[in-house]
């Protein structure tokens, strides 16, 4: 039950429920062949209560930006897991594949955008949480309670904490699971709407031929340019970046791809109010496009469809 995992956090605990995550023509057997066996755990999530299954998660997302593209709102999208939980939880465990943060005082100094762009974020655009029973702690007593809170361990838990602290609440217009943006994204659904648009994409590096064979397999051929920041940092340094890459995106971009670890909440936040557009954050999948998959440490889930 949510409710025993997640109390009333930042939520009616009724209002949401573990579900397992399945969505046509998504396959994940390779993936999960090829790592652990708990990894399969991350396939049950969080449900809200209005939405009914995999499938109705990726039409509402699709929904959400074709209704952006076409009334031309800010959309922004971005994704948590454990390097935002880590970053969050003021704790240098959020360097992993990428240097995010030079100290905790750097983390601490950033904490304020990030928590700004939260909140924009809940009200303007779609939070993306990796949310399942592993990485949800469960209430704890006496001993226990003391030594979970020593330990500070980063977990969709204090994520949730973090959110409920600063009035941030999930709801069933505002969240969408983990997973379904990278389904999603890697889908002929996706690649299908890009058809004769204007794509930016935003990272450290940009391989745009390989991004053009990427939707040329679903015969799909958009316009895509590159907008660069760098490889590390953006997530304590955003401020001295913005204005500089905003600058660099065509005002017609239709919809950007971001790929900028942590950094990737104020890219996208402030780059959709900027340019009234779509902006999501890709991570893995933009690697994906961009050939570079090495990047993302090997494959990740729900990115592996049918033909």
């Amino acid at each position: 039950m949510v409710k025993s995992a997640l109390g009333d956090i930042i939520m009616p605990a009724g209002n949401f429920h573990f579900q397992r995550l399945v969505i046509d023509g998504v396959n994940n057997d390779d993936v999960l062949a090829a790592n652990k066996p708990e990894m399969a755990n991350e396939e049950t999530c969080l449900f809200h209560n209005s939405t009914a299954d995999g499938n109705a998660y990726q039409r509402k997302l699709q929904d959400r930006v074709e209704k952006s593209l076409a009334d031309r709102l800010p959309l922004p999208v971005v994704r948590f897991a454990d390097g935002e939980y880590a970053f969050y939880a003021l704790s240098l465990d959020c360097n992993g594949l990428y240097r995010q943060a030079e100290s905790t005082a750097a983390i601490k100094a950033a904490l304020p955008l990030h928590t700004d762009a939260l909140a924009r974020l809940s009200r303007e655009g779609v939070l993306a949480p990796l949310i399942f029973p592993g990485n949800v702690e469960q209430p704890r007593q006496g001993i226990m309670a003391i030594v979970s809170r020593l330990r500070k361990r980063p977990s969709a838990s204090t994520f949730l904490k973090l959110l409920g602290k600063h009035r941030v609440t999930l709801t069933g217009d505002n969240y969408i699971p983990f997973y379904v943006v990278y389904a999603w994204l890697s889908s002929a659904a996706f690649a299908r709407l890009m058809n004769g648009r204007k794509i930016c994409f935003i990272g450290s590096e940009c391989d745009q031929e390989a991004c053009r064979r990427w939707f040329a397999r679903f015969d799909s051929r958009p316009e895509t340019v590159f907008a660069e920041i760098p490889a590390e940092y953006v997530a304590t340094r955003w401020s001295t970046m913005k204005d500089h890459l905003l600058s660099a995106i065509p005002a017609n971009t239709d919809l950007c791809l971001v790929g900028a670890g942590i950094g990737a909440l104020p890219v996208c936040v402030d780059t959709a109010a900027s340019l009234s557009i779509p902006v999501i954050d890709a991570g893995h999948v933009f690697n994906m496009m961009n050939d570079r998959v090495d990047k993302s440490n090997g494959a990740r889930l729900y990115t592996h469809h049918r033909p």
